[in-house]
């Protein structure tokens, strides 16, 4: 009788969205990701919880100790919710559109709604199990004392489990508009940035002054659960500058979470009709076949004409790199000039908006702001342009095109390193004319903005070469782009989570190791940023960045000789 109940249960005899709900769960249970992001993140929480269990045998009264343990623990779940969240829902819709089952499913008894739970919950389902590999670690720093269980492990679980829920609304939601699962990944990343890191920039700059942009500001902060969370650690609320604040944090950052949630959940299921499936555009007209008087006015109000017909590779480019820009998504001219010029415009207003409280804040912390900027920008955009360099061209077929062709392994990927290159030399450079600002209103820091400057440049290569490295090594391009961010979030956010540590549990040599990880550190500390202006990291820093750089690149072009091996 039990089997029968059973299988009458996951048949869909009482909820018709089950069946969708355990082929989606079983599903990511059967993909060898999913089995690595379990045992990783048990491996990780227990490694964290150890690294500061007591040595000695001796109770810790004043429950001090037990805090620290359980800072680090939250700190450690709270990345890896952030790492490995987005990744599994963001490629769930898409994924089924392509392979043509989602039709299938329309043409059903099933409905959207009960298609769009039965996704929900079982993507929601295997959170939950990445949740409850820190079930154990969590009972060992409330068996330390010191902590109380619904107040401090209760709230920690709470909000975690709403940040998983509201990212797992945003990857389906991003996964119903994407057109291929890659795509799907790097927007769904770059939204849960937006909303975790770019929601505090507003509150930053408008902090302690009165009107309707503050207040907005403020609200625009509680999208982000890392002021809540490190309220609930005791470490103060990220970016309150010294503020206190009177105002409780997790009451209003459980309600502007319930309405993105559902405002998310509703933009999705708007989504999901056959409508879906409609992408009808414009073919246009190649400006070569207009008149002459268009061709003339064409040529006025466009720098580069997108529709005009490209002439032929010069003998002297590398004719991969060209490829590149030319069948990339926005990867055209005039794509980029545009991306320069909203890099530039963006750095400008920054500068701008921070320098009107320089009296206050300092040009150290302009220059901090800028360092963030740029990183976030690199690391945002790498990884979309190089995870994908080799296993795109596996995917589609294209790599046995290159193999039949007479140029070398070497010529192949330097053609495609240049394309993703060229483009962070670009933004780099549009994001410098804040610096010049800098230097004008303090002109003795000309020196630490080159040193800086030469930070960012490693650091944009240090970024290229692990991406194209680590995503060389998977066939399907949204397995190597989710690999490429979890790799460089865990390079990038695991040492600022060490360092929001400091002192308390982490010790000043603990933190300054972490940072030389982390080349932004570098920059941070040469422009003297609070809070990094006492640790050396340079030349360290430089070091560990280019051994890393130099071995992943050696790791590629590995990579690159077994591919073009005759099979």
């Amino acid at each position: 009788m039990g089997g029968a109940a059973a299988k009458f249960f996951f048949s869909g005899g009482f909820f018709p969205m089950v069946p969708i709900l355990a082929r989606e769960f079983y599903g990511i249970l059967r993909t060898p990701r999913a089995l690595a992001a379990i045992v990783a993140m048990s491996l990780a929480f227990a490694m964290l919880v150890l690294a500061r269990w007591p040595s000695e045998a001796l109770v810790d009264l004043s429950g001090g100790q037990s805090r620290q343990v359980f800072r680090v623990f939250s700190l450690g779940l709270f990345a890896g919710v952030l790492l490995l969240a987005p990744a599994f829902p963001a490629a769930s819709i898409v994924r089924e559109k392509i392979k043509g089952t989602l039709a299938l499913l329309f043409n059903s008894p099933v409905t959207a709604l009960e298609i769009y739970y039965g996704k929900f919950f079982g993507v929601l389902a295997f959170t939950a199990i990445l949740l409850s590999t820190s079930l154990p670690a969590a009972a060992a720093c409330y068996a330390m004392g010191g902590i109380d269980l619904v107040g401090d492990v209760g709230s920690l679980y709470l909000i975690l489990t709403v940040v998983a829920v509201e990212y797992v609304a945003l990857g389906l939601l991003v996964s119903s508009r994407a057109q291929s699962p890659d795509s799907a990944v790097r927007i769904t990343y770059a939204c849960v940035f937006v909303f975790c890191f770019a929601s505090l920039g507003p509150y930053y700059l408008f902090q302690g002054q009165e009107g309707t942009l503050a207040d907005l500001a403020y609200w625009v902060r509680r999208l982000s659960p890392l002021p809540v969370l490190q309220e609930l650690i005791g470490q103060g609320s990220m970016g309150a500058a010294g503020l206190l604040e009177t105002r409780s944090g997790l009451g209003e950052f459980l309600g502007v979470s319930f309405v993105a949630i559902a405002g998310l959940m509703g933009a999705t299921l708007q989504r999901l009709n056959y409508k879906i499936f409609d992408r009808s555009r414009s073919q246009g007209l190649i400006t070569d076949d207009q008149s002459t008087a268009v061709q003339a006015a064409r040529r006025v109000f466009f720098l580069v004409d997108p529709q005009r017909r490209k002439a032929g590779i010069p003998f002297y480019l590398n004719p991969v790199m060209v490829k590149e820009f030319r069948t990339r998504r926005f990867g055209r001219f005039h794509w980029l000039l545009r991306l320069v010029a909203i890099c530039a415009v963006l750095s400008l207003a920054l500068t701008f908006a921070a320098t009107t409280g320089t009296m206050d804040w300092g040009v150290e912390t302009v220059g901090g702001l800028l360092v963030l900027f740029q990183v976030l920008l690199v690391a945002l955009i790498t990884p979309s342009l190089a995870a994908g360099l080799i296993s795109t061209e596996r995917e589609s077929g294209g790599w046995d095109l290159l193999r039949m062709t007479t140029m070398s392994g070497l010529r192949i990927v330097t053609g495609k390193l240049a394309s993703v290159a060229w483009t962070l030399l670009l933004i780099l450079f549009a994001t410098a004319p804040g610096y010049v600002v800098m230097i004008y209103i303090k002109p003795s820091m000309w020196l630490q903005v080159s040193l800086v400057m030469a930070c960012l440049a490693l650091t944009a290569i240090y970024t290229l070469a692990l991406s194209a490295a680590v995503g060389a090594w998977f066939h399907r391009t949204a397995t190597s782009t989710v690999t490429v961010y979890v790799v460089l979030l865990g390079v990038f956010l695991g040492p600022l989570l060490i360092w929001l540590g400091r002192e308390a549990p982490f010790g000043f040599e603990v933190v300054q190791t972490a940072l030389m990880i982390n080349p932004m550190g570098a920059a941070l500390s040469v422009i003297e940023t609070p809070g990094f202006a006492q640790y050396e990291l340079i030349p360290g820093s430089w070091w560990v960045a280019g051994v890393v750089s130099v071995a992943a690149f050696a790791s590629l072009g590995f990579r690159v000789w077994r591919l073009l091996r005759p099979l």
